[in-house]
């Protein structure tokens, strides 16, 4: 899927500078976890709507959203503990 690649293309300069952040202790930690988080949902959605109406797909585009997805959600929600804990 041409979409998919794009933002996979693009959300990649920011899942780098977003995996930095929290290594850094900057407070945009949290909320890049969250909007990747949403944006990754957005777009496997968008992509589960496409393979649905019966369009080509690969397993592997599947497996990859999935952990992306599963990855980032996770960030989203555990790192504002993380960070909290950090400056106790």
């Amino acid at each position: 899927m041409p979409f998919v690649l794009l933002f996979n293309f693009g959300a990649g300069f920011v899942y780098v500078t977003a995996g930095l952040t929290p290594l850094l202790g900057r407070s945009s930690a949290t909320w890049l976890a969250r909007a990747l988080a949403v944006a990754t949902v957005g777009v496997f959605v968008a992509f589960a709507a496409h393979v649905l109406a019966g369009g080509a797909f690969e397993l592997c585009t599947v497996i990859a959203m999935t952990l992306r997805s599963g990855f980032w959600v996770t960030q989203a929600l555990l790192l504002p503990r993380a960070l909290d804990r950090r400056t106790l």
